[in-house]
């Protein structure tokens, strides 16, 4: 099947206001994706029974390495209508979050992980806050961080800080991407055309009534995460300088606090030759301070790069990703067919 792009083969959503899709991000998930669906399944088929709602999933195989996109084509489309999406290749989570927006059929779509830590039963939750409350945008965020490490701790919270500090509009902490958006944040949400998209924030951006959910993360049945320091330190660096302006204020402030430093540093010397006649410190002094200033400009050119290459990025406007195969299964072609074949006989 040839390559399509970003919007290639996207459909017009219907803005049914009982119709949801769900948008599954798959990464190696092929031993937990079985039992995934079938909770699904029954979620699916108790909003149907108790609301009349339809829904679709949409798994989307962002370049897994193991049988992942086998194990997705194999599932059923018995409650729900199933679409499989697979990348080219791995291009990160927030590009396979943006490949199920895109081929979402139904107006209000709902973001959960693969892995299993995003119960399922916690979507009837999010429909009632949707259907039953009004709400546009109902994100689910961590209860508490107290099984884990002081140091993951402090890392998001300084992280949450950081963003919020440089950004027009906050971020709530320990949000999660279990999100469930209602037609019209979907709509808004289509409306946002960068590339370096961090959804967390864009989902929060586009405003609307929004309401938390605090949920206990479930333990990972099968496998591992593949997230680890330097991953979840890089995915900082990008939701920061994909959102905030914050790097840019600290290197600011931190050139200010040199450039005073500096002054005070050489108003001190000329007190004390004019005073005291002390001479002034010659090598040790100059070494340290073209090796802190050498240091700082490094970084400063650093963080300049970062947004630069993100400019770059933009303007070259290639596609966020490439859909090497798309399939649709139907629940109602799936349900016709025994009939058929009863029929027949």
């Amino acid at each position: 099947m040839p390559l399509k792009s970003a919007k290639t083969g996207s459909r017009a959503p219907r803005a049914g206001a009982h119709e949801l899709s769900i948008v599954v991000p798959l990464f190696n998930e092929a031993r937990g994706l079985t039992a995934l669906h079938a909770a699904i399944g029954d979620v699916a088929r108790r909003l149907k029974a108790a609301r009349g709602l339809k829904l679709e999933v949409i798994y989307v195989d962002d370049g897994s390495t193991d049988a992942t996109f086998r194990v997705a084509s194999e599932l059923a489309a018995d409650v729900l209508d199933v679409q499989v999406v697979a990348l080219s290749r791995n291009f990160g989570k927030e590009a396979a979050l943006l490949a199920g927006l895109d081929h979402a059929r139904f107006g209000a779509v709902m973001f959960m992980d693969g892995d299993g830590q995003h119960a399922p039963e916690l979507v009837e939750t999010l429909v009632s806050r949707w259907l039953d409350d009004g709400f546009d945008v109902v994100y689910t965020a961590k209860a508490h961080r107290d099984n884990e490490p002081w140091a993951r701790r402090a890392g998001v919270r300084s992280f949450y800080g950081l963003i919020n500090w440089g950004s027009r509009h906050k971020i709530p902490e320990d949000a999660s991407d279990f999100r469930l958006l209602s037609p019209r944040a979907t709509a808004a949400l289509r409306q946002l055309p960068e590339r370096n998209r961090f959804l967390k924030g864009l989902s929060s951006w586009i405003g609307f009534r929004q309401i938390r959910v605090d949920y206990e993360p479930t333990a990972r049945a099968h496998g591992k995460t593949s997230w680890n320091v330097w991953t979840l330190l890089a995915l900082s660096i990008e939701g920061l300088t994909s959102f905030s302006v914050a790097p840019l204020r600290i290197a600011s402030l931190l050139g200010i606090v040199l450039a005073a430093s500096a002054l005070c540093f050489g108003a001190w010397m000329v007190l004390e030759t004019l005073i005291y006649g002390k001479d002034v410190p010659g090598y040790p002094s100059i070494v340290v301070g073209l090796m802190v200033i050498g240091g700082v400009q490094l970084i400063l050119i650093g963080v300049l790069g970062e947004y630069i290459g993100k400019m770059l990025w933009e303007i070259k406007a290639r596609p966020v990703y490439l859909v090497a195969d798309h399939q649709v299964k139907s629940a109602e072609r799936a349900k016709a067919k025994p009939s058929a074949s009863r029929a027949a006989e």
